[in-house]
Parts: structure tokens; sequence; C-alpha cells
């Protein structure tokens, strides 16, 4: 199978004829992949530690979408918090924007867990089954035989293995480990959504990690086609520097620079670009052809950086600005965000409170009162029982029935009951507004909900009396 010919005319993971070629980047060692498998490392451990840490009673990330709780690092969420995520997502959104200003696709080629999981668990499998780049490409273009057969079933049974790994302790996420490891224990039927769920996504995974790979970052992901938006010529970008690199040569012709067209650069580049042809959309920032590139200096004996991590400014014999009106637009964007998210989060109680008029008649007119009957709703995001008190503060005398006493509520659960307002005729004069304030016994926090008592006009009630 011949290696794709990077070439600016088309996407490199296309052929002349429209096929695809299959990667096999050859393996690189430096200062740039040592750090990218220890922040890989430390991306794997904390995806696999999170459902087991424990804050609060409750796994550290535990999206409980059943009874509509969602606990984050201590903080618990219920479903009237969801106005939240409109901060989670603009800030996530205003983080890329400022980050990718700064320091181009760094997101991609470090943390994405696309990447993550190909080059640092898929693609080593890979390699320790196949061999590395030479020998796994020879393996492709070699006639079936027993060898053959068995490094293909053992790597993809490996494959599949790691992706329903990946996939159970997802649904840990959701469900928690405890419930998980109960579901794993019986019959697929007693949790048939869970069961489809889990293996569809794996399926996903397999196809993704064991063929799709590199075109899910270049046909489907919209990011490499939105940097050209977000950066400019000050952004930090893995890039090649032309001015020292050209005229290319083999060592030691007269004239050439320092590239000795080794092709070191494409044959560990992950999406299989030529780096040297400059900026392009399939570039994930891996860092790896700056390895390999100083590599090669080093043995040749010439100073590294030639491919290096830095601005098309720079590149080009100019300066770097990190104060430019993008960086500062984007900048104060996240601050601004930051600081709004910080102070809604300050705003949430660790319960909740709502206040829902009864249906039908929205009063009722009795000989002696008007009444009004509501449900409380009080929802405990603690993890042990609270006892509530709920007051009504009203600037008409009402007499209250329910919730006389303090209402204990359990631990991460709820409590609805009714609450009826009654005023007497003689002292009603019209609708009215009035508070309910529902705090613990302690009285450590307050949450208020101003409510309207409703009722017939005053002077027809009047007109209506013996």
């Amino acid at each position: 199978m011949a290696a794709p010919r990077p070439t600016l005319d088309s996407v490199t993971t296309i052929n002349t004829d429209g096929s695809r070629p299959f990667i096999y980047p050859a393996d690189v060692s430096g200062v740039f992949n040592i750090a990218r498998k220890i922040s890989a490392f430390l991306l794997i451990a904390l995806y696999l530690s999170l459902p087991w840490i424990k804050i609060g009673g409750f796994p550290a990330v535990f999206l409980d979408v059943a009874q509509r709780r969602f606990h984050l690092f201590g903080w618990t969420f219920a479903a009237q918090d969801m106005w939240l995520t409109f901060f989670l997502i603009s800030g996530l959104g205003f983080s890329l924007f400022f980050i990718t200003a700064l320091l181009g696709r760094i997101w991609c080629g470090w943390a994405c867990p696309q990447t993550v999981f190909l080059d640092h668990v898929y693609r080593r499998i890979e390699r320790w089954i196949e061999g590395n780049a030479l020998q796994r490409r020879k393996l492709a273009d070699a006639p079936m035989s027993a060898e053959k057969i068995t490094k293909l079933v053992i790597k993809h049974a490996l494959y599949i293995i790691v992706s329903l790994a990946i996939t159970h302790l997802f649904l840990a996420y959701f469900v928690s480990l405890k419930e998980l490891w109960s579901m794993m224990h019986e019959q697929p039927t007693e949790h048939w959504s869970a069961f489809v769920f889990v293996f569809i996504a794996a399926g996903i995974l397999y196809f993704n990690f064991a063929w799709f790979r590199e075109q899910l970052c270049i046909v489907i992901c919209p990011y490499g086609r939105l940097q050209s938006a977000m950066i400019d010529d000050h952004s930090m970008i893995v890039g090649y520097d032309t001015r020292r690199g050209e005229p290319r040569g083999k060592l030691g012709t007269a004239g050439a620079g320092d590239c000795v067209d080794c092709n070191r650069c494409v044959h560990v580049c992950p999406t299989g670009i030529d780096i040297r042809q400059g900026l392009q959309m399939e570039c994930i920032g891996c860092t790896a052809c700056i390895d390999a590139c100083n590599e090669v200096m080093r043995r040749i004996q010439k100073p590294t950086g030639l491919i290096r991590y830095d601005s098309q400014a720079a590149l080009a014999g100019g300066k770097t600005r990190w104060l430019r009106p993008r960086t500062m637009l984007y900048g104060l964007l996240l601050l601004v965000g930051i600081s709004v998210a910080s102070w809604a989060v300050s705003t949430l109680k660790p319960a909740n409170a709502s206040i829902t008029r009864i249906t039908g008649a929205p009063y009722i007119v009795t000989e002696d009162t008007v009444r009004n009957q509501f449900l409380v709703r009080l929802l405990n995001k603690r993890a042990e029982a609270t006892e509530f008190v709920v007051r009504v503060d009203s600037p008409v005398a009402v007499t209250q029935t329910g919730f006389e006493a303090p209402v204990t509520v359990g631990a991460i659960a709820e409590e609805v009951r009714p609450l009826v307002l009654r005023v007497p005729r003689t002292d009603y004069t019209g609708a009215f507004k009035f508070t309910i304030t529902v705090t613990d016994v302690n009285d450590s926090f307050a949450i208020t909900r101003e409510v309207e008592f409703l009722g017939p006009d005053a002077r027809l009630l009047k007109e209506d009396e013996p």
C-alpha cells in the first residue's frame, strides 16, 4: 500500500483516484513526545478515576439523569439549575477561541479524546502487535497467512475489549459504578436500553479507532475549518522555517538550505501532511514533526528548530505579538463569562423550592373566607436528610394550613405537600402579593418566592354579603 503523497491541491488522506490511503505514522522520540505521553496518561487517568473518587458522598462527576441530579466536584445541581449550562457551553466556547488565538490547535494535538485514545491507546496496541511503521505497512500489503490472521485477530480483539471498557466506564458517569456493576451481573433484558447503548457506542468507538481514525478530524470535526477564523499570523502553530530550510537538498549540496528532504516529518505525521507546505487544515498540532526534525538536525550537527512551535510572523522573521485585538477581545469575553458564572454558582442553595397553584379554580370563596391552594415542592440537594421550615409573610392576615411544623426531606430527595391560605372575607380587599420563605432549621440559607393571592373583585364580594 503506497504512502500518501502530500499536496496542497487536495486533502492529504485522499489519493488521486479518490480512495483513502491508510496512514501508518512512524515512531518518534523527543521532548514533545514525552510531554504528550505524560499529558495523555494524566487525562486517561482522570477519565478512569472520576467515577471512583467520592466528594460529598457522590462520585466527583455523576450525571444522574434518571433522578435529574447532577453532581460535579461536590456541587449538586437539580434540573431547575440547568440554566447554568449556558455558562458552561459559552465558557467552553470562549476558552477555545482564546486558547486557539494564542496557541493554535493545542487542544487537538494534546487534549482531544480522539487524539488521546487513538495515539496513546489504540496505536500503542497496533505497534505492540504489528511492529513499527514499515512492518505494519508490509503486513497490510502482504497476502493472508496464519501469522497475519493471528495478529489481526489479536489486535482487533484488544480494540473491542478497550472500546467496551471505555463505553462501560462512560456509562458509569450516568448510573454510578455500583449500579453499573449490578447491571453487568443481571440479564440484559433487565436493562435493555443501557445494554443497547453500550454495544452501539462500543461499536462506534471500534469503527472509529480501528478504521476511520484521522478521517474524523478531517471530515467530521469542523475545528480544522474554523481555525482560519480563530487564528492570525501571531497565533502559535507548528510551522516550518522556509527561510532557513529552502532550497532543500541532500546533505553537502552546495547552496542548499538546512532541510535535507528526508521526509521524516511526513512519515511521523498522524494525518500524513507535509508541514513544509505551510499551515494546513489537517494539522492537529501534535508536534511529532518537531521531534522528528530535531532528531535529524542533531544527527547532521545543525541547529534544531527548523520545524518548531512558533507564529507565522516569527517564522517569517518578525516578532510575535501576544497582545492584539483578537486575544484581548477573547480574553475579555472569557473574563466576563467567568465572573458572571462565578456569581451564578454562588447564588445556588443546597435546596430548591417551587410553588405552583393547584389546578382548578384559582381561588375558592366560602361563607367566611377566600381560599387559595398551592403545591410546595421541596428539593433537598444534600447527602443527608434535612428539616425545612416554610414561612408565609403576608401584608394581609392569613390562616395557613400545611407546613405548620418543619418538614423532613430525605437525602437527595424531594417532598411535595399542599399549602392552603385563607383570608377572612371581612379582611379581603383584593388580590395581593406575599412571599414564601424556605429555610432549614438552622437558617443556613433562605429561598424566597413571591406569590400572588387571587380572589374576586372586593366590591362584588361585598355585594354578595347578606
